[in-house]
Order: structure tokens, then C-alpha cells, then sequence
């Protein structure tokens, strides 16, 4: 194979480093990511942290105190974030400066670390880790060996349900612990802000620096519990860790999460807990196949998409989320959610661990309701109020056992997928046409848009109240491909009833499809309106979802392509908008009526609906339609560059929703790292073009003007597959044995 320009794993993560953004996570269910952080000119971690869904505010702030008990002013002169850290420099008065270094290490702690020069250290003053917790919800302060303090915190989530979070706060790299100062004290009402002159301690101070004295004493909880912990200022590596384990039940902290008893650390922890986030982050990354192209664009966004994998990873085990899987997003979107579930397991197939593709299933599989339906959402600490969305599950796990043929994984989803199958037949087919019902506005994930207005004019105005009726496409294209999952599925088990059972299925909708949803008029498929079946003539983004299928005709489809290039429907500079731009409420601001709303469908371009059309279009390509091939790289192209504000590519985020017109992201929500589409999966299928299969692989990359692509280190069913492309030859690689073709000539490879 071609020696391409190849970085290292470290080398991938400096590429992404950035002065603009903050996120830090070892991918095991706590993060810090504060969505509006109002504290990231202090030291430590003072905004909130998320354990799973659960958010902790404040950590702690770290302050320099000086012999008289007053902080030293620092004044922050650089940031750099990169996926594994925070590089910090504070300028003392003096004009010299300390480093820190702000991670994430596995077993939820985030460690401030400090590198303090000597000739700063000989000046006496003390680091001080402080923090300020709500009394009412604190107890249980003490002290843990000889250079730590916890706490018991119990914090609500936004269902009011609560949980309690140990927290311990330790010294790091302390030389002798018995110099250690630990202090705890309670106060009235205050404002809780990271200002040391505002703690008890400030005024506490005597000349032989903190008391040690942990004394929670007063009339009543109300008000705050103080924190403290000081250290002399001494040359070297010094730092504080603060651990939360959420407690999910009376008995038991979850593990993966934290342990149930408070650590001990030793002396030289700092730098360890340095190279252990950055391990663990690299090891996340080798674990996926290496992608590379001389579109840097392209490039550079398969590594950030594998950052936000990593961010919003869950380790499992906590709760009612007993299995590895992807968060939907940060602050509370760190749940499993069904909608993006699906997402996840087209990008986690990738990982050689087929873990978290597999739990992405599961932990819905483990509370299925007894009637069949999925919950939306999995709380770990109760199943109240956790809504529903419908989701494809039928090509996300037939993409996972494409990469990963695991028998147990398939009987288990075979057997829930039946159950959830059979539910959406009967609850939302009652009539028996093939089509199926969506009966609120957000259960198809998709609020705030005419084609619920086609058949109630208040729609708009409901909750979740299941009062409206629309034969969605989504969703019937949705439960067409489940059928041919379960189909395929129920063969491989040796179930002949069920194979029958689901072909008539799967037939009955194909026809309801095909027979009443195109509408030749608009030129795509609509929903239609129960009863009657008439179509609504509504053209959103999810009419182009039939390409998933393979129902479109070629005439058809070459309405549907005509479509994506035609700036008065869906030929946006930056694809897709979800509704037409001809729409009546069409509007790119995320206005809804004249008002800006969170999650607007009537324009805005979402990267959840693009990522199923650019999934057609590959289908298309792949089926036969080469004219599909030029329209997918294009459309998939402009889908990345849309991820880059202004094109910056220092810049890549991963917004719910953007502006069609301009690219521009929804700031406004706070809510980057948004896993709620699927990408790298479409670069390593799209720009590589390897395409798993049931009996081997397809290498059939789009034909995108690129000068040279490179895979490295695919695992599929056990193979280790590489591709390069230089020019319009391509080559692929199957445990070390080489094939060759050219771009536009499809090569198939059976095992």
C-alpha cells in the first residue's frame, strides 16, 4: 500500500486543539461540559459537571493564598483545549506563570494539575482547592486518609428524581501529607461564585496558614457547607482530583462510574492521571479504523466525530442503563435516547469492541415495555416520563451485524425487535394499511413543522398528548425496514412462521409506500392523512427517506435528485432543510411562527435527516444509479464543511440544527457535541468506500475529485481490511492480500 502523510494518534488529537472550547470526558458517563460556563477564567472546574444526566455544581476553584490568607490575583494568558486536556497559563502579579492542566481521568475525576517553577515555590504562599456546596443537600463531610475530604451530595435531575453523588476532593503530589490542611465549615446564604475572599476561610486564615478542622456545626443546614483544601506552594507537580460516583440505588455505586469507597492517591498522582486521560483517549481513537484524505476538511472531521463518541460515551452499569453505550448529547441529553440510538450504532460498528453498538440495542431491550414499545429515553435512576421516538432500527442493527456477526446479539434483537414490531402494528396500524400512525409532534423527533398541520391545525399547540393522526413516511419507511431486518432475521434463527409473518409485513407496507405516499406533483413522497390515505403534499426532508428502500423508480428517483440541486426546495447551500424552502413556514432562523424556538423542523437544517439522505443516496450508488454518485459526494461534502463555523477549520462543532442558507449553528442552544446523526461512518463508506456486506465487502468509492484516500485497519468480522485511492485507482487490502479497480467500477470481495 501507498505510504500516505500519516500522524500519529497524539498528533490527531493536537490537530483538533483549539482556544475556544472546554468539553472534558473519559468516556465513562461523567463529563465536564457546562453548556454556558460562566467560570473558565478561574481555576479548577466551578461550573457543573453531568453524572449521566444528573448535574453536580458546584466542583471546585483552585486559588493561590499568599501567608496573610488573601489570593494572589491570576490573571489567565492562554488556553488550549484538545480531547484528552486543558492547557492553562495564570500570570501571578510577578509576571511569572504557573501551568495548569485541567482532565478528565477514568472513574469520574477531573484533576486540575499545577507545574510550579522553584523560584515561584520560594516564595511562601499555599494552593488551595475550595468549593461550596448547598447544605440541605450535603452531608456526611469528613476527612479520608490524610489528603482528602468527602461529601454525600444528593442533586434532582430535571424529573425531580434524586440521587445521591459521592464527591471526594483529594491533594495531589503532596510530598508530606501531614502538611495537608483540610477544612469544612457551614454558612448562611451567599452567592455561590468562586471568590476566596467570600469563603469563611479568608477571615479564618492565622499565620500558620488553614486551620485543619472540620467543624459542620449551626442551627440549621441552610445556606452552604465550605470546603477546603491547602497545600504549600512547592516546586514541582502539585494538584487537586475531585471524584463523583453516582449511587443509584442504597446498596451499591455504580462501577465504572466510582468506587464505592473514597481512593487514596499517591504522591506522584498528577502526571499519572496526565498520561492516563490521555491513554485512555488515544485508545478510544486507535480502536476505529484510521481515515485520511487531502480534503483536510474531510479528514479532520473523522476525528473530531470520534472526540464526541468518546465524549458522550457511557460505561454502563449505572442504574437502569446497564449497557456501554452513546449519550445523545451533553448537559441532559447525556441519556440514552432511541432517536439518536440508532446513530450510534452505524458509528460504533467501527470500533473493534462491538460493545457499545450492541448496548445501544440492549439498554432499550432491557426495558422494553410489556406491550413492545420502547421508552425514549432511559433514566438511571427511575423510568417516569421518558417519552417516545421512533427510530430504524432495523438497518442500524443490520449495519452492526454487517461488521460484527455475533449470534447472541442477533437472537436478542430478533426477539425484542419482533415484540416492538408487533406493537407498531397494532397500535399504529389499528387500520391494517401498511402505513403507520404519528400521533404527536415529537415522537417522531421532528416538532414544529406543516406536516402536522396538514391534518390538525393545532397541532403545534399540543404536548405529548397523542392527539393528532398522520400516516408518516418516516415512520412507515422505518417499520419497512424493520420488517426486512426481522425477515432475514427470523430465516437465520430457523423460524419459518416468523419469516412468513414478517414478509407479508414488510409487503403490505412496500405496496401502502409505493401506492399512496408519492405524490407526482411535488415530485416526493408525503404522508398522507389517515382514512382517506389522501397525501398531504407536504415536501419535508424525510419524503426523500424511501431511497433507504429499494421501492423508488427511476423516475422517481430522478425527481428526488432533482430535488437536492434545486435552491426552491432542497438545494441549499448547506444540506438538508428539513421542510422545503416553498414551504408557507419556511424560515432558516429557527423561527416557529414568528417566535425562535429550540428545535424548530420548519427549515433549519438538522444533521439527523441529512445523515439518512446521504445514506440513501449511497444506496442509490451502490444499487446501480451511478448518477447517484456525483450527487451523494456533493451532498456529502457540503454536509461536512457545514459542521466548520464559517468555514473555519480550526472551528468543527456538531450542533443540533444550522442555518441552510448561511451554515450557521444553533449557538444559541449551547448544545455542541450533539450525537444525533452519523458521519464517520458515511466518510469510511462514501469517500473510502468500503461497504460491508453480508458475505464480504464492497469497495465502491463516490467519484469526489480527491487526489488520494486512505483506510487503515477496518475490522470487519474479523478481517482487517485497508483501502487506498490515489487518483481513480483504488486498492483494498483483506488480511494483507491486495485487489485492485478504479473509481466507478465497483469491486466485490466475498470472504
Amino acid at each position: 500500500m501507498t505510504q500516505y502523510p500519516r500522524a500519529t494518534t497524539a498528533q490527531r488529537l493536537d490537530a483538533l486543539a483549539r482556544p475556544d472550547k472546554w468539553y472534558l470526558s473519559a468516556g465513562d458517563g461523567v463529563l465536564w461540559a457546562p453548556p454556558f460556563p460562566a467560570w473558565l477564567h478561574v481555576p479548577g472546574f466551578w461550573d457543573e459537571a453531568h453524572v449521566y444526566y444528573h448535574a453536580v455544581a458546584p466542583l471546585f476553584a483552585v486559588a493561590v493564598v499568599d501567608v496573610a490568607g488573601r489570593a494572589v490575583p491570576l490573571e489567565r494568558v492562554s488556553w488550549r483545549w484538545r480531547p484528552d486536556r486543558i492547557d492553562a497559563q495564570w500570570r501571578l502579579p510577578s509576571g511569572e506563570v504557573l501551568d495548569e492542566q485541567r482532565t478528565a481521568a477514568p472513574g469520574g475525576r477531573f484533576v486540575s494539575s499545577w507545574r510550579v517553577p522553584g523560584h515561584v515555590a520560594a516564595t511562601p504562599s499555599w494552593l488551595v482547592a475550595f468549593s461550596m456546596q448547598p447544605g440541605d443537600t450535603t452531608r456526611d463531610v469528613m476527612s479520608i486518609g490524610d489528603v482528602s475530604v468527602s461529601w454525600m451530595r444528593r442533586v434532582a435531575d430535571r424529573r425531580r428524581a434524586e440521587v445521591d453523588v459521592a464527591v471526594t476532593l483529594t491533594a495531589l503530589g503532596v510530598a508530606d501529607a501531614t502538611r495537608v490542611r483540610r477544612a469544612a465549615v457551614r454558612s448562611e446564604g451567599s452567592v455561590a461564585q468562586p471568590i476566596w475572599l467570600h469563603t469563611p476561610f479568608a477571615e479564618r486564615w492565622t499565620s500558620s496558614g488553614l486551620p485543619d478542622d472540620i467543624r459542620l456545626e449551626g442551627i440549621s443546614t441552610s445556606g452552604f457547607v465550605h470546603v477546603a483544601l491547602a497545600v504549600p506552594l512547592t516546586a514541582g507537580d502539585l494538584g487537586f482530583a475531585i471524584d463523583l460516583a453516582g449511587r443509584w440505588d442504597e446498596s451499591s455505586v455504580v462501577p465504572g462510574v466510582g468506587a464505592p469507597a473514597p481512593r487514596r492517591l499517591p504522591a506522584t498522582m498528577p502526571s499519572v492521571l496526565v498520561r492516563s486521560a490521555s491513554g485512555e483517549a488515544e485508545a478510544f481513537f486507535d480502536a476505529f479504523p484510521r481515515f485520511s484524505c487531502s480534503d483536510a476538511f474531510l479528514t479532520r472531521y473523522y476525528d473530531y466525530r470520534l472526540y464526541g463518541l468518546r465524549l458522550n460515551r457511557l460505561a454502563g452499569g449505572a442504574g437502569h442503563v446497564r449497557y456501554p453505550c452513546i449519550a445523545e448529547g451533553i448537559g441532559y441529553f447525556h441519556v440514552p435516547i432511541t432517536y439518536s440510538a440508532q446513530c450510534h450504532m452505524w458509528e460504533m460498528r467501527w470500533s473493534r469492541d462491538p460493545a457499545v453498538a450492541f448496548g445501544s440495542l440492549r439498554n432499550f431491550l432491557a426495558t422494553q415495555k410489556d406491550d413492545g414499545a420502547f421508552l425514549g429515553r432511559i433514566y438511571s435512576t427511575h423510568l417516569e416520563q421518558t417519552d417516545f421516538y421512533h427510530a430504524n432500527w432495523g438497518d442500524a442493527v443490520q449495519a452492526a451485524l454487517d461488521v460484527h456477526d455475533d449470534e447472541a446479539f442477533a437472537r436478542e434483537a430478533f426477539e425484542g425487535l419482533a415484540r416492538h414490531a408487533e406493537w407498531l402494528v397494532t397500535s399504529r396500524d389499528a387500520d391494517g394499511t401498511g402505513l403507520f400512525d404519528v400521533v404527536d409532534q415529537y415522537e417522531t423527533g421532528q416538532e414544529y413543522m406543516s406536516r402536522y398541520l396538514a391534518v390538525d391545525p393545532d397541532a403545534d399547540r399540543y404536548g405529548w398528548e397523542n392527539r393528532i393522526r398522520l400516516k408518516g413516511i418516516d415512520i412507515s419507511v422505518y417499520g419497512h425496514q424493520l420488517f426486512a431486518l426481522l425477515e432475514r432475521l427470523a430465516a437465520r434463527v430457523g423460524d419459518a412462521s416468523a419469516r412468513a409473518r414478517w414478509a407479508t409485513a414488510r409487503a403490505r407496507t412496500a405496496s401502502a409506500i409505493t401506492s399512496h405516499c408519492w405524490d407526482d406533483d411535488a415530485g416526493i413522497f408525503t404522508d398522507v392523512a389517515p382514512g382517506t390515505l389522501a397525501r398531504t403534499g407536504v415536501k419535508a426532508a424525510v419524503g426523500f427517506y424511501p431511497l433507504l428502500t429499494g421501492l423508488v423508480t427511476d423516475a422517481q428517483a430522478a425527481r428526488l435528485f432533482s430535488h437536492l440541486s434545486d435552491s426552491r426546495t432542497f438545494g441549499t447551500p448547506f444540506p438538508l432543510p428539513s421542510s422545503s424552502v416553498d414551504d408557507p413556514l419556511f424560515n432558516p432562523l429557527s423561527e416557529w411562527k414568528g417566535k425562535r424556538h429550540v428545535c424548530p423542523w420548519n427549515g433549519r437544517a438538522w444533521p439527523m435527516t441529512t445523515s439518512h439522505v446521504v445514506e440513501g443516496l449511497l444506496r442509490q450508488w451502490h444499487g446501480g444509479r451511478r448518477e447517484a454518485g456525483a450527487i451523494a459526494g456533493d451532498v456529502l461534502t457540503r454536509y461536512v464543511r457545514m459542521f466548520f463555523d464559517r468555514g473555519d477549520i480550526a472551528r468543527p462543532t456538531c450542533y443540533e440544527h444550522y442555518n441552510p442558507l448561511t451554515g450557521d449553528a444553533a449557538f444559541y442552544r449551547g448544545i455542541d457535541d450533539y450525537m444525533h446523526s452519523w458521519v464517520a461512518d458515511l466518510l469510511i463508506r462514501g469517500v473510502a468506500g468500503l461497504e460491508p456486506t453480508s458475505t464480504g465487502v464492497l469497495v465502491d468509492p463516490l467519484p469526489l475529485p480527491l487526489d488520494w484516500v486512505s483506510l487503515e485497519g477496518a475490522t470487519i468480522r474479523g478481517h482487517v481490511v485497508d483501502v487506498e485511492r490515489q487518483g481513480d485507482t483504488v486498492r483494498v487490502a483483506i488480511d494483507g492480500r491486495s485487489q485492485s479497480t478504479r473509481v466507478g467500477v465497483p469491486l466485490e470481495v466475498r470472504w
